[in-house]
């Protein structure tokens, strides 16, 4: 039996609840064919759903973000998160499902998205923290200013799962071109600070190979980055035998916002890389001197 992928299940859930929901709450509309309008969110392939972010929909139902079917598999591969759209919903009693969609526009940076290579993607505020490295030095989100970050959360006792985190981590630091290195952060926060004392965390990094000159491995007071793990939502739960469980996931995060997320289990190693890549070359880029043209 082959297990649910994160995005699908998360798609059937937000599906189920938004169904009950809307039995609730819908509109005096029955059965047929209704007009919307919205912004894609997002995307599901494989199990043939969209998500969209659509205004009322009159006699059919208020304005939410919504997972919708859509049978027709030339029109999924169409949409693309980020998208405003023009689509039209058949409502058949029991589903809702998107039948036919315009794109006419883009989503505007003024409501979060952001252009990532060649798509589009919702962004987020990334909460500030202000710790102490592996060296005793603090550093901040707003020390960083606007260096592409790369954040993750493991501790140095862990039994398995940080170790092989921070490994990939390693693997991908020395891919990261050399001319673009100075682009880029490594940021890795203690789970664990009442243990992970800064020079503890500088043993764990350089048993592991870290070059500490664009990677920051961050300590503090317990209830300090207990506050910051909280904010960024990494879900962690110390067992009765010390290890903690907690959600192997990064962040990109560039001027303050989570550009992006990556679960370690899904292996998106070279999209993480070539993301990381796109935004380094855009800073640099932007900060490099506008050519002189003499007559």
């Amino acid at each position: 039996m082959r297990l649910l992928s994160r995005r699908a299940a998360w798609f059937i859930l937000f599906n189920f609840v938004m169904f009950a929901a809307l039995a609730c709450d819908r509109g005096d509309g029955g059965p047929g064919r209704y007009p919307a309008h919205g912004i894609v969110e997002d995307v599901d392939l494989e199990n043939g759903q969209v998500l969209i972010d659509h205004e009322d929909v009159d006699g059919l139902m208020p304005a939410m973000t919504m997972n919708f079917a859509v049978s027709d598999q030339d029109l999924l591969a169409n949409l693309a998160p980020g998208q405003v759209v023009d689509f039209e919903i058949h409502f058949t009693g029991r589903s809702y499902e998107v039948v036919d969609a315009t794109v006419v526009g883009e989503a505007e940076e003024e409501a979060g998205w952001f252009r990532l290579r060649e798509g589009l993607v919702r962004t987020s505020p990334a909460p500030p923290f202000d710790l102490i490295d592996q060296a005793g030095r603090g550093v901040s989100l707003a020390s960083l200013g606007d260096r592409v970050l790369i954040v993750d959360f493991i501790y140095t006792s862990c039994p398995g799962p940080c170790p092989v985190q921070t490994s990939i981590q390693v693997e991908l630091q020395r891919r990261v071109p050399e001319e673009l290195r100075g682009e880029i952060q490594f940021i890795s926060i203690s789970l664990d600070p009442e243990v992970d004392r800064p020079e503890v965390l500088e043993r764990y990094a350089a048993a592991r190979g870290v070059d500490f000159s664009n990677w920051s491995f961050l300590t503090g007071p317990t209830e300090q980055v207990a506050e910051v793990v909280q904010r960024w939502g990494v879900g962690s739960v110390r067992k009765d035998d010390g290890t903690i469980d907690h959600t192997l996931i990064r962040f990109l995060v560039q001027n303050g916002r989570v550009i992006e997320r990556y679960w370690t289990s899904d292996g998106r190693e070279e999209a993480i890389l070539a993301d990381l890549t796109a935004l380094a070359k855009d800073r640099q880029a932007s900060s490099m001197p506008a050519s002189v043209v003499h007559p």
